[in-house]
């Protein structure tokens, strides 16, 4: 009987020891998990620091191939992290600048490619609107003999009011303000053409009277 007895006490002692032996096995576990957790979340964080300290300072260093629009997007990308790293905030805070001179300047000179395309249609509209005159003018300098450029005079004339019409010739602008040359008129004008055989400028500016002649004429030196 006693013996029996024992053998139960034993048997129970057992099961404790086994349960006991499992709890601990399994908060072993737990802590062996989190403290991996842990260590995969700091290297995790210290690659995060390397490629960003990489990064920043091949942007800063102009050490990449990257559009703008690239390094800007990295850049934004890096700072998302939140990284707290003394080094990479410094790099963010240099590259931040460095993009925003980037960027002004990147849009300064679109606005002055943007200016100069507009001048160019401009120009362009001027000179389609302009051509019938500057045909004569072509006609005169171009003709083969005295005889035809007196002809061709004579009907360029005719797009003007008198043959004393000014002719303003522009030979530097700077500043907003217009340089001119010795001015003269239409008639003199198309006689230098005609001796030079050469037609080396365009029409800028042509002001009309109310019957559609010409009473001042602006050239620009091409």
């Amino acid at each position: 009987m006693k013996k029996k007895q024992m053998m139960r006490q034993l048997g129970r002692f057992g099961l404790i020891l086994l349960i006991a032996a499992i709890g601990l096995g399994g908060n072993t576990g737990c802590k062996s998990k989190k403290k991996l957790a842990r260590e995969q979340a700091a290297a995790e964080y210290a690659a995060r620091v390397e490629q960003a300290t990489r990064d920043l300072t091949s942007i800063l260093n102009d050490q990449t191939d990257w559009t703008l629009d690239q390094k800007e997007t990295r850049f934004n990308t890096i700072k998302s992290w939140n990284l707290q790293d003394e080094e990479v905030l410094r790099l963010l805070d240099l590259v931040e600048d460095k993009l925003a001179r980037e960027r002004a300047e990147a849009e300064r000179k679109a606005e002055e490619e943007r200016l100069r395309r507009v001048e160019d249609e401009r120009q362009r509209a001027e000179a389609a609107r302009y051509a019938p005159i500057e045909n004569h003018f072509i006609a005169v300098a171009g003709a083969p003999d005295f005889n035809s450029s007196n002809e061709r005079i004579a009907q360029a004339l005719q797009l003007f009011a008198t043959p004393d019409v000014p002719v303003l010739i522009i030979i530097s602008q700077a500043g907003g303000f217009n340089d001119y040359d010795r001015p003269t008129t239409i008639r003199k004008y198309l006689d230098y053409l005609k001796d030079q055989k050469a037609y080396s400028n365009r029409i800028e500016q042509v002001k009309y009277d109310a019957n559609g002649k010409i009473i001042e004429l602006e050239l620009i030196k091409k």
